[in-house]
């Protein structure tokens, strides 16, 4: 009998260590407390804002490994790092899941994005992070105060097929280059609004948009309507 119980407190005491121990074992991820809407995978939410519907880690759980093919934007003295829209700041030897700061310019938008538009300026959307077309690419800018709507203002219908199977990514850097270009060569930007502008300008200088922008990517192998 004695032998028994002493068996029985020998085995508890295992189950103990190896719950402690597995209790203790580092995560490759850790969930961040109170986050939106858990997602279908462990340390993750998703994001339905503008009917985004993506999958996102939560801020302010961790990874120890940093995703492939992540970029390192300094900023303010401190490296953040980006990948698939996530940012990244590194702290005690892991990567902590955090909000990028207002100010800091990346090359490209995330893979997957939704625009909005505010006063007729569109803002890119991903991730509970708002991007602006600026110099060198994008900002990450403040939400915008007003209300933001998916409708594009009616000079933005164009309609454009890519003809040579230009990605996401591309088609995106291509159209906001001839769009800078079609402002520059009319002197006419649709994406700010219009004070002071009588309708017969609006529409004279619209079409000359419209053409500029329209020959500047059918020379990048698009088809536009």
């Amino acid at each position: 009998m004695r032998y028994l119980k002493k068996k029985t407190i020998h085995l508890v005491l295992k189950v103990l260590i190896v719950t402690a121990l597995a209790a203790a074992a580092p995560l490759p991820f850790a969930p961040a407390a109170g986050a939106d809407e858990w997602g279908h995978h462990h340390g993750e939410y998703r994001d339905m804002r503008f009917h985004h519907d993506r999958f996102y880690p939560a801020r302010g759980g961790f990874v120890v490994v940093l995703p492939p093919g992540y970029r390192t934007f300094g900023y303010g003295g401190v490296d953040y790092f980006f990948a698939g829209g996530v940012w990244y700041r590194g702290a005690r030897g892991r990567f902590v899941v955090v909000a990028p700061p207002f100010g800091v310019v990346v090359p490209f938008l995330p893979p997957y994005y939704t625009t909005v538009w505010v006063a007729g300026v569109p803002y890119y959307y991903a991730n509970e992070v708002y991007y602006m077309q600026a110099p060198g690419g994008y900002v990450v800018v403040s939400p915008p105060q007003a209300a933001p709507s998916q409708t594009p203002p009616p000079t933005e219908q164009l309609y454009v097929y890519p003809r040579n199977g230009q990605n996401e990514q591309q088609q995106a850097n291509d159209r906001y280059e001839c769009h800078r270009w079609a402002t520059s060569q009319t002197g006419f930007d649709p994406t700010m609004p219009q004070a002071g502008i009588t309708r017969d300008d609006f529409s004279r200088k619209n079409a000359d948009y419209r053409r500029a922008i329209s020959a500047c990517l059918d020379g990048r192998g698009y088809t536009v309507k």
